[in-house]
């Protein structure tokens, strides 16, 4: 069983930046591929980064490529996504996952099995 918990959600002016974190408890962290999702009110849970098992391999949805870069820190069973240039589109509630051991990490929610409860960003004009 793995439980994740984020943290380091809030309220930031657009231009601005927040770390998000995503702490993994049990040993299966070292195997997993994490995934950052996000939700705004009223539309579907959304892709927004992936890490694979290794570290070595990531990915981006359009909409965050070259603003959000998302890493893994082993010994502290924490992924973290930073996000920089922040948008009010960005605005949603982010969630991390934790799934399979994916060579390239997984866009997919279905590949994941774990899942955090939740930090809230908004994101003002």
């Amino acid at each position: 069983q793995v439980q994740l918990v984020e943290s380091g959600g809030g309220v930031v002016q657009a231009g601005g930046s927040l770390r998000l974190s995503c702490t993994a408890s049990g040993r299966t962290f070292r195997f997993a591929a994490m995934g950052w999702f996000r939700q705004a009110p009223g539309k579907e849970r959304e892709f927004v980064a992936t890490i694979s098992w290794s570290g070595g391999n990531s990915n981006y949805a359009d909409s965050v490529k070259g603003r959000f870069t998302i890493s893994r820190d082993y010994a502290k069973n924490t992924v973290y996504l930073q996000m920089n240039s922040l948008k009010p589109e960005d605005t949603a509630v982010y969630y991390c996952a934790a799934g399979g051991n994916y060579a390239l990490g997984s866009r997919y929610k279905t590949d994941y099995n774990y899942w955090g409860q939740g930090t809230q960003v908004t994101v003002s004009s």
